[in-house]
């Protein structure tokens, strides 16, 4: 089986980022981007998804996290679209329901091709700890827009804006380790009536 890996390095002005992703992982996970609570969600996207992923990230944190974090969603859509070739044989769409104490979410996607983001979260804090909770829409534009994936974000409940957060970043690990996996049944086969995604 052809491995499905990809390093990417994207370097601006503002920011200078290295991912790695290994969709065929176990999980393991390291990262130095000076945002500790994106690591910590970073984190719960390699456990969930059985991905080993490895972010490096200088960014102008001085200015505030904005610029570091949309780029390094950005980055992640780069090596997952270069990580996921032709696409033929995945599942592609993929989806999870993630629970943690009174919080819910629902993420459902598709590897189509054409970025799509629906985000559906009301956090009911503007930050956790030093964290500015509206950058979390602008990672996942960043990755959906250079993935080229279709995202659905669905908070269902939750009072506690670290719950929520952590809710969204398991879902979206399980729901893409869904749509990423090899079909057995249809391993030479392109998941589209089209022929290509």
């Amino acid at each position: 089986m052809t491995t499905r890996c990809a390093t990417v390095a994207r370097n601006t002005l503002e920011t200078q980022i290295e991912v790695s992703l290994d969709l065929d992982g176990s999980g393991q996970f390291s990262s130095i981007t000076g945002v500790a609570f994106l690591d910590h969600m970073m984190e719960q996207i390699a456990r969930h998804g059985l991905f080993d992923l490895s972010i490096k990230a200088k960014g102008d944190l001085h200015i505030d996290a904005h610029h570091t974090v949309e780029d390094i969603g950005i980055t992640i859509g780069q090596a997952l679209k270069q990580a996921l070739g032709d696409k033929k044989g995945v599942i592609r769409y993929g989806h999870s329901y993630v629970p943690l104490d009174e919080a819910l979410s629902r993420v459902v996607l598709d590897l189509s091709g054409r970025p799509g983001l629906e985000f559906n979260v009301a956090f009911t804090r503007d930050k956790i700890g030093e964290f500015d909770v509206e950058l979390f829409y602008e990672f996942f534009q960043g990755l959906v827009n250079h993935s080229g994936m279709t995202l659905h974000i669905d908070n269902i409940k939750g009072r506690n804006s670290h719950h929520i957060a952590e809710t969204i970043f398991k879902a979206f690990g399980r729901a893409l380790r869904m749509a990423v996996t090899l079909d057995q049944r249809a391993l030479e086969q392109m998941p589209s009536t089209k022929g290509s995604l």
